[in-house]
């Protein structure tokens, strides 16, 4: 998907709780807040394995997407047939999808 239309959806849970992000995607009716949501999870998870590797309590209520952004990536090009024996290339944009997680600050 491109990154233009990623970014409608990313910059509306950037500083969000993680349960509020979770709602706000699940209730989108964008199509990129799909693969949105599975990054975000992700990173939830990432988070707590890393909490329990160095020993540490994580309560993923207390996680905010501290960071988000959508960069571009590789961009397929395809040509598909028209009138009078042209060519016109078909872009199939792909994007990098980060989400960076924090635990809040008391």
């Amino acid at each position: 998907m491109s990154a233009r239309k990623m970014r409608l959806v990313v910059d509306q849970i950037r500083g969000r709780d993680v349960n509020d992000a979770y709602a706000i995607l699940r209730f989108s009716k964008k199509a990129a807040s799909s693969p949105i949501d599975k990054v975000l999870r992700s990173a939830v998870a990432n988070a707590v394995y890393k909490a329990d590797e160095t020993g540490e309590v994580l309560d993923v209520d207390d996680l905010y997407v501290k960071a988000a952004y959508v960069d571009e990536g590789r961009t397929l090009r395809r040509y598909r047939a028209r009138a009078y024996g042209r060519a016109t290339t078909i872009l199939r944009r792909a994007s990098h999808v980060t989400v960076v997680v924090d635990m809040k600050k008391e």
